[in-house]
């Protein structure tokens, strides 16, 4: 018997969308605004779900205070107010996309937590946009 748990968590986060290997009019072209040369910010909301067994001893699927502290840890303390392009060492070279954003965590979060949980990441870029990476 399977069951989803969820655990909602947001950071706020400055970037900038830029291909370098891109004229500065096809990186406009093709990011508009988020190619700001002055960067600009979203207020990330993160959704961590994660898919197991419930534990016959607790009841649990997974800690969910242990799994808040993962995240704080290792995503909201490292991410929450930088500049994802400049403060960040996942996004020196990788283009802070939403997309790329949720593989990143997916990648820190699946070092964490060990793999006879099914992981998902959602992460909402604003109340329309959001992305979804479970691995796959």
């Amino acid at each position: 018997m399977k069951v989803a748990v969820y655990r909602k968590e947001h950071f706020n986060a400055a970037h900038r969308l830029h291909n370098p290997e891109w004229s500065d009019e096809k990186n406009r072209e093709v990011f508009g605004k988020c190619n700001n040369y002055h960067y600009h910010g979203h207020n990330y909301e993160l959704i961590v779900k994660l898919v197991g067994e419930i534990d016959p001893h607790t009841g649990y699927v997974y800690d969910m205070k242990l799994l808040s502290d993962l995240i704080k840890s290792h995503v909201t303390d490292k991410f929450d107010h930088k500049n994802l392009n400049l403060d960040t060492d996942e996004f020196k070279n990788l283009n802070p996309t939403a997309e790329n954003i949720a593989v990143v965590i997916w990648h820190i979060l699946r070092k964490k937590i060990e793999n006879k949980y099914d992981l998902t990441i959602r992460l909402y870029e604003t109340e329309r946009n959001f992305v979804e990476y479970d691995g796959n």
